[in-house]
């Protein structure tokens, strides 16, 4: 068994107090989420979701975030998938953003639910020609034996649809999370991190504590 228990981080950041939160946290989110980009982080909208079927076993996978606001957070699925049956099983879910470059982590829980086809269709049509045939081919995480049957089957679908328009495929579209709890994390020396919950409250507010690290 390898021994990691020599690998360690030491913090440097000068912590997070009460003061530097922002009372909305799509504000806070949208603040980190920028400050993530212009630290060019490798691809700061990634995040991990985790969901929970009716067997109670969880299963998690990072997704790409591609539209927030105040209703929530969009990205974007096959439809058949083990995620999305999962989803239709139990739509609470959990989101984890990783921007380790500046010692920071989110946490979302929250609902989830599918977005309009109109939605979708828009986010679809935006998507290089590639991705959209990409979407057509995959039976997203069904068993396959081998690389070269996707490629012939992206060959077929890239012949079939040679001449305009690709199809929006029905098995495939967004999905909106609606928070009810935000978690920012940020490294503090001697591993005494700095955590501030966010948990949406009855009347649409949002209650805001301190967590210990």
């Amino acid at each position: 068994m390898a021994d990691l228990s020599k690998m360690r981080e030491e913090y440097t950041t000068k912590g997070l107090h009460r003061k530097d939160m922002l009372e909305n946290p799509y504000e806070q989110f949208e603040l980190w989420f920028n400050q993530a980009v212009d630290a060019k982080l490798i691809e700061p909208n990634a995040f991990t979701l985790a969901t929970v079927g009716v067997d109670l076993k969880p299963s998690q996978r990072t997704v790409l975030l591609k539209r927030y606001d105040e209703s929530g957070f969009v990205f974007f699925s096959n439809y058949a998938s083990k995620k999305s049956r999962q989803i239709e099983q139990n739509s609470f879910v959990a989101a984890h953003f990783a921007w380790l470059g500046l010692e920071r982590q989110l946490r979302i829980e929250g609902t989830i639910e599918e977005i309009s086809k109109t939605e979708s269709l828009k986010y679809f049509l935006s998507r290089p020609r590639g991705s959209q045939i990409g979407a057509w081919v995959s039976h997203q995480s069904e068993v396959v034996t081998s690389r070269s049957i996707l490629e012939q089957k992206f060959d077929q679908i890239r012949k079939k649809f040679a001449k305009g328009e690709i199809p929006f495929p029905d098995k495939w579209g967004g999905y909106i999370i609606r928070p009810t709890l935000f978690e920012f994390w940020q490294g503090g020396k001697d591993r005494l991190h700095d955590r501030f919950e966010y948990i949406l409250e009855e009347d649409k507010n949002w209650d805001i504590h301190r967590l210990e690290p």
